[in-house]
């Protein structure tokens, strides 16, 4: 991408130690033979479906709902949570399992929701059991309602791997009830897709919002489990209280094994090519800039009415995308989707994208938002970039974040590196 010569006066930076120049520029059965057999179809259909690839917690069956018999159980679950064909709360129905509670995280049950939009407590259609919404109306008491009338509460959400993705929020939450309630909480584990990597400055817990609750990079690099276990090491619970928590394992999953997503995490992150752009354009919510809510192509194009790229697009309002930056107008800018998924996948955070925006916009001290500080999660690189710093300047800055995480997230990690 090429980007206007700028010539200016240096700056020098300081963070971290360091000193950089820039230059501006997520009827009971009998229970004996009937769960076993069950239980045996389940893990056949298991095999089937994932024979010679990776297994997620969800489809290891027999290692979980032993424990769940005879509990009043909530499930946290949305559209991610599958076991092949199945969704989890079925296959658990099924089972006999008593399910109190079906808990929505953002984006709701069915994953059909508009980022941000409040929800409200409904009832699954397919088994009557109550829908209760951690995101929206009523969520302020509802976890502890839940929590009273359930014995232990069970997490099967696909997590996509970054600070500002609210679902390892919303575990937060339940943990913290857990904890307090001394509930178990089981997290069926599933692959992270950025599990390869770890990017990003550390929040500055000044800047702790409802997408950013932990002092974590924006790109962390666990699974919800290893993470649910790293916040009870690092005494991250409120009053430094531990959560029972009880992991159940991907088979077959490490690190740097590459894991495609068979079901959108989430209405506007509908492909690889967006999940592996989202740690690198999601900043533009911070900005008046379009990053693709209200097309076809959501986190996969940005754009501007001022900038000056070839590519032109208008979004519109859609289910997905309530009142969408720039509705209406016609943008100029970039079409990142024909980029190659190996390609996206090999790369880290790249500032490239919202400098260039910056540059070409023209908009000033009209470009940035306070939201920018909550979604980056420090104070220097909106700076950095008003100072003419580049990508490789600015990310240079965290790369001790970097190292001080690996190294404290170690004897927390559930796979092999």
């Amino acid at each position: 991408m090429q980007s206007r010569h700028h010539t200016a006066t240096a700056f020098t930076h300081r963070a971290n130690g360091k000193n950089i120049r820039c230059k501006r520029r997520w009827h009971t059965v009998p229970w004996a033979k009937t769960l076993l057999a069950i239980v045996m179809a389940l893990l056949a259909a298991t095999t089937r479906v994932t024979a010679g690839d990776v297994v997620p917690g969800a489809y290891r069956t027999a290692e979980y709902v032993p424990l769940l018999k005879g509990k009043r159980v909530a499930v946290l679950a949305n559209q991610t949570s599958m076991i092949g064909h199945t969704h989890l709360i079925d296959s658990l129905h099924s089972l006999g399992i008593n399910i109190t509670a079906i808990l929505a995280a953002e984006h709701g049950f069915r994953g059909d929701k508009s980022a941000g939009e409040k929800i409200s407590d409904s009832v699954d259609r397919r088994t009557g059991i109550r829908i209760i919404s951690l995101y929206g109306n009523g969520s302020k008491d509802a976890i502890d309602r839940t929590l009273k009338s359930c014995d232990m509460v069970v997490i099967d959400i696909q997590d996509v791997g970054t600070r500002f993705y609210t679902y390892y929020i919303t575990m937060l939450r339940l943990m913290n009830k857990c904890a307090a309630y001394g509930r178990m909480l089981m997290i069926l584990d599933r692959p992270n897709p950025t599990g390869h990597y770890v990017d990003g400055p550390i929040l500055d817990m000044k800047h702790k919002s409802g997408v950013g609750a932990l002092p974590i990079p924006v790109v962390h690099g666990m699974t919800l489990g290893e993470l649910a276990g790293m916040i009870n090491g690092e005494g991250w619970l409120d009053g430094g209280r531990r959560c029972k928590i009880n992991v159940i394992k991907c088979d077959g999953y490490t690190h740097g094994t590459p894991y495609t997503l068979p079901i959108p995490p989430s209405p506007n992150l509908k492909d690889m090519t967006a999940i592996y752009l989202y740690p690198s354009l999601c900043y533009f919510e911070g900005t008046p800039v379009s990053v693709g809510r209200g097309t076809d192509k959501p986190f996969k194009i940005f754009g501007h009415p001022q900038m000056k790229g070839d590519y032109t697009f208008t979004p519109h309002e859609t289910a997905a995308a309530h009142n969408p930056p720039c509705e209406g107008r016609l943008c100029h800018g970039y079409d990142l989707s024909g980029t190659p998924d190996r390609e996206l996948r090999a790369k880290k955070i790249d500032l490239t994208y919202i400098i260039t925006a910056y540059r070409e916009s023209g908009l000033g001290d009209k470009f940035f938002t306070p939201f920018f500080e909550k979604l980056i999660g420090v104070d220097y690189v909106r700076q950095m970039i008003k100072d003419g710093c580049d990508a490789a300047q600015i990310s240079q800055m965290w790369q001790d974040d970097v190292r001080r995480f690996k190294d404290a997230r170690r004897p927390y990690l559930l796979y092999a590196e």
